[in-house]
């Protein structure tokens, strides 16, 4: 985007990196086709009269958990998540601006960082006006 030359290099490419571990984070049990729980623990079944009268079975196999390795793995995504959001909301750019000019900027570093394969119809239009959440503080 045409914004990430106003933000300092290493601030830009922390934001950018914040993003990638986010999504990284969320498809990590997905991309390693691990079980649906991090702990071993016994499945259930259910069912449930939906409408219409149909039953509906619920429920879900017995989890062997994750393999220590995984556990771990996901750990330091999750280390280095929080050591990058410290780097990003601590950064001394934002010590220019106060109040909503402050969650702006965060919003326009955000939105400057976004990977390129979010495109802007991607992002949730809905969402409250970074001015709007400022006042609500």
């Amino acid at each position: 985007m045409t914004d990430a030359p106003s933000f300092p290099s290493d601030l830009f490419a922390a934001q950018k990196r914040l993003h990638e571990l986010y999504a990284e984070i969320a498809d990590f049990p997905t991309a390693r086709a691990l079980p649906w729980s991090v702990e071993p623990l016994d499945g259930w079944e259910d069912e449930k009269a939906a409408h219409g009268g149909k039953v509906e079975k619920r429920g879900r196999p017995a989890s062997p958990g994750w393999s220590d390795d995984d556990k771990a793995a996901y750990e330091k995504l999750w280390a280095e998540l929080l050591e990058t959001a410290e780097i990003v909301n601590g950064h001394r750019y934002f010590a220019d601006f106060e109040g909503p000019d402050r969650v702006k900027e965060r919003m326009r570093l955000k939105q400057a960082a976004l990977p390129a394969t979010v495109k802007a119809a991607d992002v949730d239009t809905d969402a409250p006006a970074p001015e709007d959440l400022a006042q609500a503080v």
